[in-house]
């Protein structure tokens, strides 16, 4: 799997990191011990965290929030509060994802679902996507607008990946739309975050909005090429999972796409469950042929047009690190497309 994304280790994200942390666990604190224990099984399970940062560093662009030496990003308080609720609603949705799923694990630890039960889990879910809601309301109208409206926008993604399930109609078109909802639009909305709490000028705020949601649709490009080249052990889960659960991302459909007789004999092994046997021979076949290239060059794109958004900020190290992120995430394909 590619190496740590860079921004990460920038100059002032490790006490960026720490207060995101230290803010998501007093985030979902309840009155009630059984409620703050469920809430927060994911979150010590530990993560990235790079939607909370985007929107700490997105701030940053704003002209004398630059830190100190070597190019240190500062934190703005808001930021952080701001990120933080973006985070949250992303986790809330994992719990959501793991009982439509049925998922035993998530991040190497037992999901809340098998640990809890579903019932449990929904709950947990809607506890989290609350509290975002809290923290967004927080920062005032205009965030806590925002992020409501991305949390219809990642229930109509998950609707409209649920309704091509296991469909070999599905078109790209489809699948764009869905990943642009359940994945892109909270890296958007968190980079929007960031530039409203640091009362960025209006096109400097939907500039970044605009990089948060292409870097979003590359990132999870890169996610669905990985799902097929990468090993078993680096995904901590079997090669070609989405398309096991009917989930028919990229590189499959620009497989299907291509046509030919590997085309028409993966189209014949899709549209229900896999046996193992049939997943093996379905992974080879999507591996193989031309869908694995084209799905990493849509991702190069997408990236490429993130960057192309930031040209119009002014130059800083904050800039500079949102254009190294992008670029980090789809060097992690060299040599494997």
């Amino acid at each position: 799997m590619a190496a740590r994304n860079p921004l990460l280790d920038a100059p002032g994200m490790a006490q960026a990191r720490d207060r995101v942390e230290k803010r998501l666990l007093g985030a979902v604190e309840a009155g009630d011990a059984a409620m703050t224990e469920m809430a927060s099984h994911l979150i010590r399970a530990g993560g990235k965290r790079q939607r909370p940062l985007f929107a700490v560093v997105a701030a940053a662009t704003r002209t004398g929030v630059e830190g100190g030496a070597d190019g240190e990003v500062a934190v703005l308080d808001d930021a952080v509060t701001g990120g933080v609720s973006v985070e949250l609603v992303h986790i809330g949705s994992l719990y959501h994802d793991d009982v439509i799923d049925e998922s035993p694990t998530r991040r190497t630890v037992e999901s809340v679902n098998a640990r809890w039960g579903n019932l449990r889990a929904i709950l947990a879910g809607d506890f989290l996507l609350a509290r975002a809601s809290e923290l967004a309301a927080s920062l005032g109208t205009e965030v806590a607008g925002l992020l409501a409206a991305t949390i219809g926008r990642l229930c109509e993604g998950e609707l409209r990946e649920l309704g091509k399930a296991y469909q070999l109609d599905r078109t790209e078109a489809d699948y764009l739309a869905a990943i642009e909802g359940k994945t892109a639009s909270l890296f958007a909305t968190a980079c929007r975050i960031g530039g409203i709490v640091a009362e960025l000028p209006r096109p400097d705020i939907d500039a970044l909005g605009a990089f948060g949601l292409g870097y979003g649709m590359a990132f999870q490009m890169v996610d669905d090429v990985l799902d097929v080249v990468a090993s078993d052990d680096e995904l901590g889960k079997p090669a070609g999972h989405d398309m096991a659960e009917g989930v028919y991302n990229l590189p499959v459909l620009r497989t299907l796409a291509a046509g030919g007789p590997e085309a028409d004999r993966l189209g014949a092994l899709l549209g229900g469950p896999l046996t193992p046997d049939a997943q093996a021979e379905a992974l080879a076949i999507v591996r193989g042929g031309p869908g694995v290239a084209e799905a990493a060059a849509a991702a190069r794109t997408a990236a490429d047009d993130a960057v192309g958004v930031l040209a119009g900020l002014p130059p800083s190290a904050a800039v500079d690190g949102l254009a190294g992120a992008a670029r980090h995430l789809v060097a992690g394909l060299d040599g494997r497309t």
